[in-house]
């Protein structure tokens, strides 16, 4: 895996400098992300990482939201507090986020009781990768949709939308078989505007078929996925595709703001592309049913 002080990772057209401010502690750049490194530029957003004693921090702010699981949110000074606990641990979090409300700066700080500090970390590790994403999207510049996303041959993108067990790992497999289709992602993808219309993205966030790749496209058709007996389209008008949409994004829930602007943004891609719900088999058939509609 890719070691240094510093390092570029662009995603969705958000670049982010991530590095380590500790002396003792080398960032590292596990799996997929390692697809996304870009060049030294000028960053979105800035990522700082160090070793702390994380026993030693009272946090006083109010909690925003609870997941129930790993982490939790809170407001203190001006900023934002992610901590992030383990049941392998104690109650001491393994991980704190202090980030400031435009979301442009981070500072991650490692409690290093837990760790082995001669070890390179990926400071952004699950879930925090995607929670500072999906908030920098709802400021204003696009949604984290649950997805398989592939580029056909002609360039065109095709969104296949749906939760766990909803077939996009299947339907991924099946087109990457396919000449000069390529699948952005079998898990999550990102969609943005772009010269005035829907644009979707890879992300390193994948799936089963592991598949993941850094490359973007204007997106032209949207399905959501449901298995059937045979394969099947049924046109959806705008207000049923916003509703699949958002039960199949990432929003800040907690965040009025971000979740108004994920709506408007929702309604502006399906007025703007044709949304179906995908009855289908699993297998090759779907493929060759979807190639004679657009052919």
């Amino acid at each position: 895996m890719p070691l240094a002080d510093r390092f570029f990772v662009r995603i969705a057209d958000i670049t982010c400098a991530i590095q380590s401010v500790d002396p003792a502690l080398t960032v590292q750049i596990p799996g997929a992300t390692r697809n996304f490194l870009t060049r030294e530029t000028k960053p979105d957003v800035t990522i700082q990482a160090r070793w702390d004693d994380l026993s030693r921090l009272s946090v006083t702010g109010r909690r925003i939201f609870d997941s129930g699981a790993v982490w939790q949110l809170y407001q203190e000074n001006g900023m934002y507090l992610f901590t992030f606990n383990s049941t392998s641990f104690d109650t001491v979090p393994y991980k704190i986020a202090q980030i400031r409300q435009d979301f442009s700066c981070t500072l991650v700080s490692v409690h290093l009781d837990y760790c082995d500090p001669e070890q390179p970390l990926y400071p952004l590790d699950y879930p925090l990768h995607e929670l500072l994403f999906s908030h920098l999207l709802a400021l204003g510049r696009g949604a984290e949709i649950h997805a398989c996303g592939l580029v056909d041959s002609r360039g065109t993108g095709h969104l296949f939308v749906g939760q766990s067990e909803a077939g996009k790992t299947t339907m991924a497999r099946l087109w990457q078989k396919e000449p000069g289709v390529t699948v952005l992602s079998d898990d999550r993808i990102i969609l943005r505007r772009k010269d005035n219309q829907p644009w979707m993205y890879g992300t390193p966030w994948h799936g089963e078929a592991r598949l993941s790749d850094p490359g973007k496209a204007p997106l032209g058709h949207v399905y959501f996925l449901r298995h059937g007996t045979k394969n099947d389209l049924l046109p959806l008008g705008p207000s049923t595709a916003v509703g699949r949409f958002l039960a199949c994004s990432f929003p800040p829930f907690y965040s009025p703001e971000g979740l108004d602007f994920t709506l408007r943004f929702l309604e502006q891609v399906v007025r703007a592309v044709p949304c179906y719900q995908l009855s289908f088999v699993p297998d090759k058939r779907v493929v060759e049913f979807l190639h004679e509609l657009q052919d």
